[in-house]
């Protein structure tokens, strides 16, 4: 990724509206909350393009672009002003300034977009399929929380996972860890002092190294007000406390797009097989639903006439698992698939007390159940 792309402006919407119109495109985009820290960004990255907001805090632009000019290795830099005054003498000033292009705010992602590529050249993201890693591939996981029992929780929640869990305890201290090593993803308490969590976000995408690393908040259950501001910021998700390991995993599996379908689906002997966990919660049912189109469109593609939902690992016949499993036979029944249930004995009693269980084909094994759909 070799396009670096800096944008400076105060207002947390408009960068991220910024960042969501460049994201199709095969560039860094780095962010900057006002002039000061914006040219700390630019002498460091010497991004391809600045998208500079007019009016700001601390450091308007044109004193940022003053100042830009009179940097020999940054006075080159392609500059696009952002403003929210379209009258003709604030359009004259901004275009004394030297200034490649300007928007008016409010503006359409799609307007940027087409506004830098004039200035640079923007090449498509790779169309080749992105590879992501696996629900069990090792990756690293950042905590920054001042409280190590937090940390501490964290790390017994994915004790049973490959992925390995570091803390710190300071924003500035986790920013250097970030830069120095392969940091995956970060969960950053929302109530660290000196609104750290948001400091340390704002580092992190004014850094080409760490401006796309996730992160998600920590927060009390209660906490709704700081849990909205997280999300308005930025952050991929959030997790309230206290921890509950399967949102945990969930939402660390989500904002790194992990591969987790490989828990559920496989393909054996012409048939595909469903094999639901012990506990089937919102998160698993969510994560079944979203993919059994695909899975069963794509076994039908490849020849095969057989659906197998394998319950052996179901403890109990709850209303959640007889409502996936139900799903799931009616998707397959849309693709003329024949279906069956595996359970132990126990299971199946327990399934055959709901009235919607009586039409289903109920098995001890996977060979009887290949064997009853022959």
């Amino acid at each position: 990724m070799s396009i670096k792309i800096l944008t400076v402006d105060d207002s947390k919407t408009i960068r991220l509206i910024v960042a969501r119109a460049l994201k199709p495109f095969d560039c860094a985009v780095l962010e900057a909350e006002n002039g000061v820290v914006g040219l700390a960004v630019a002498s460091r990255e010497k991004p391809d393009i600045i998208i500079l907001d007019y009016t700001m805090p601390v450091m308007d632009g044109f004193e940022f672009l003053a100042r830009l000019r009179s940097d020999p290795t940054l006075k080159a830099t392609p500059v696009i002003m952002l403003t929210a005054e379209a009258g003709r003498d604030t359009v004259l000033r901004i275009a004394k300034l030297g200034v490649r292009d300007y928007l008016i705010k409010p503006f359409k992602g799609e307007l940027l977009a087409e506004r830098v590529g004039r200035i640079i050249s923007l090449n498509p993201a790779s169309s080749s399929p992105e590879k992501h890693k696996r629900f069990d591939d090792p990756i690293s996981i950042l905590v920054v929380d001042d409280k190590p029992a937090i940390a501490g929780q964290i790390k017994t929640a994915l004790a049973d996972t490959a992925w390995k869990v570091t803390s710190a305890d300071q924003p500035g201290q986790a920013l250097d860890r970030c830069i120095e090593n392969a940091v995956d993803i970060v969960v950053a308490s929302l109530s660290l002092p000196n609104d750290g969590a948001y400091l340390l976000f704002q580092n992190l995408r004014g850094f080409a190294k760490t401006a796309t690393v996730p992160l998600l908040g920590l927060s009390v259950r209660t906490a709704a007000a700081e849990q909205a501001r997280a999300q308005q910021t930025g952050f991929a998700s959030v997790v309230t406390k206290p921890i509950d390991a399967a949102e945990l995993k969930s939402k660390i599996s989500r904002a790194l797009r992990l591969d987790t379908l490989y828990k559920y689906f496989q393909q054996r002997e012409g048939a595909l097989s469903l094999r639901l966990p012990s506990e089937i919660h919102a998160e698993v049912a969510h994560e079944v639903s979203k993919n059994l189109e695909s899975q069963l469109s794509a076994v039908v593609d490849a020849g095969g006439d057989k659906f197998i939902i394998d319950l052996n690992e179901v403890l109990t016949a709850s209303i959640p698992v007889i409502e996936t499993t139900a799903s799931a036979m009616k998707a397959s029944e849309k693709l003329s698939l024949r279906c069956a249930v595996v359970g132990t004995p126990e299971l199946i009693v327990q399934c055959k007390v709901y009235e919607d269980t009586q039409s289903w084909v109920f098995a001890n094994s996977y060979d009887e159940a290949m064997t009853l759909l022959k």
